[in-house]
C-alpha cells in the first residue's frame, strides 16, 4: 500500500508518501517560520494563504521524490482536525480534489492521534503506551491502546495555554524573537536553573492537567521588576523557566504511566525537540523502570509522513471518508472519565 499524506494544520505545508509498513518514500515540508517571525507568532490568515501558494508544488515534489504518479497511490490521507480551520481547509480541499481526480479513497486523520504515535524507530513502542503531546497548540496526555481514534484516550490536558505557546511568549518577552523555544533551549545550556524562583504550575500530585498561563505571568512580573536580562543573567532566566516547564511535563507524563499501569511512554510534538525535556524523560523514566521512546528531531515538527502512515493504518482496517469530510478545530478523541479530573476551561 502506498498513501499520499497532506498536512496543513498550522504553519507547515507538507506532503509525503508512505507505505503500509511505515516506509517513508518521500517527505517534503515547506516551513512558514520566516513568514510569521516579524509578527511574533502564527497569523492564521497569512498561514492559509501561504498553504494555498505552496501546497501544489509540495505535493508534486513528494510524488516526484517517491517516483510515483497519482495513479500509483492506494489512498490520499489528510489532516482534517484539529488546527487552524483556514489552514486545514486548504489541505482538506486539495486532498479531496486529488482523491476525486485519481479515483482513490480519501482518509481523514486526526492530528492528535498521529502525534501520540510519532516515533520512527525500530523497534517501535508496543501498545499500550502513554503519550505526551506537547507543541505550540497542544499539551495533553493520552493512553494509546491502538492506532485508531477510538482506542486513544485523553488522560489530561492544558486548561489554558500550551507549553510551546508559553515558550514562544516568554521568548518574545525576553526579546529573543520567534520562535522563542529553540533560542531558550540553546541559552539554557549555560544557565543556572535555580537562578530565579518560579512556582511549578498545576503541581498537585494527583492531577494530570496542565496550566501555563500563571507561569507566563510570573515571568512577565519578573521582567517588569528586574528589566530584560542580558548575558549570563539571560541564560540563567532561560534555564530557570525551561527547568520548571520540562520538570512539570516529565513528572506528569510518568505519573500518568504509573496511574495507567503502562510501562512505556512516548513524547511527540514540537516541544519534544527540546534538549532538556528529552533528557529528563529518558533519565527519569529509566529510574522508574519505564521505557521511554523519544522521536527523531525531524519527527517533532509537523510533517505529512505521520499523516500518511496513520491514513495507511486506517485504510488497512477498511476505513475511508466521503466528500463531506470537514476541517474543524476540535478533536474527536475520547476523554478519560477517571475520577478527580474535573472540567477543563
Amino acid at each position: 500500500m502506498k498513501v499520499l499524506g497532506l498536512e496543513s494544520s498550522c504553519d507547515e505545508t507538507a506532503a509525503a508518501v508512505v507505505t503500509g509498513e511505515g516506509r517513508v518514500l518521500s517527505d517534503v515540508v515547506h516551513s512558514q517560520v520566516s513568514l510569521h517571525a516579524e509578527h511574533g507568532g502564527v497569523v492564521p490568515e497569512l498561514a492559509s494563504r501561504d498553504h494555498l501558494r505552496n501546497v501544489g508544488p509540495v505535493v508534486m515534489e513528494a510524488l516526484a521524490r517517491a517516483g510515483l504518479t497519482l495513479g500509483d497511490l492506494d489512498a490520499v490521507a489528510v489532516t482534517h482536525r484539529p488546527g487552524l480551520v483556514g489552514a486545514l481547509l486548504v489541505g482538506v480541499q486539495v486532498a479531496k480534489g486529488l482523491a476525486w481526480a485519481s479515483g482513490k479513497p480519501l482518509v481523514g486523520v486526526d492530528h492528535r492521534m498521529v502525534r501520540g504515535d510519532a516515533v520512527r524507530e525500530e523497534p517501535a513502542p508496543e501498545y499500550p503506551f502513554v503519550a505526551l503531546l506537547v507543541s505550540g497548540g497542544h499539551t495533553a496526555l493520552y493512553r494509546v491502546d491502538a492506532p485508531s481514534p477510538d482506542r486513544i484516550t485523553e488522560l489530561g490536558a492544558t486548561r489554558d495555554d500550551a507549553a510551546g505557546e508559553a515558550f514562544d511568549k516568554v521568548g518574545k518577552l525576553l526579546g529573543l524573537g520567534y520562535p522563542g523555544g529553540p533560542v531558550i533551549d540553546r541559552l539554557a545550556t549555560t544557565g543556572d536553573p535555580t537562578a530565579i524562583p518560579l512556582s511549578a504550575p498545576m503541581a498537585r500530585k494527583d492531577s494530570l492537567e496542565f496550566s501555563f498561563s500563571g507561569l507566563k505571568t510570573q515571568m512577565a512580573e519578573w521582567v517588569r521588576r528586574e528589566g530584560k536580562p542580558e548575558g549570563q543573567r539571560l541564560a540563567d532566566v532561560c534555564a530557570s523557566f525551561q527547568s520548571v516547564v520540562t520538570s512539570t511535563l516529565t513528572k506528569k507524563l510518568l505519573h500518568a504511566a504509573e496511574v495507567e499501569g503502562v510501562p512505556r511512554v512516548v513524547i511527540g510534538g514540537g516541544v519534544a525537540a527540546n534538549r532538556e525535556l528529552r533528557e529528563r524523560v529518558k533519565t527519569m523514566a529509566k529510574e522508574r523502570g519505564i521505557r521511554a521512546f523519544v522521536p527523531e528531531l525531524r519527527s517533532c515538527t509537523d510533517n505529512a509522513a505521520m499523516i500518511a502512515y496513520a491514513g495507511a493504518l486506517r485504510r488497512a482496517e477498511g476505513h475511508s471518508d466521503g466528500w463531506d469530510l470537514v476541517a474543524t478545530s476540535s478533536t474527536a478523541l475520547p476523554r478519560s472519565t477517571r475520577k478527580g479530573r474535573g472540567p477543563r476551561s
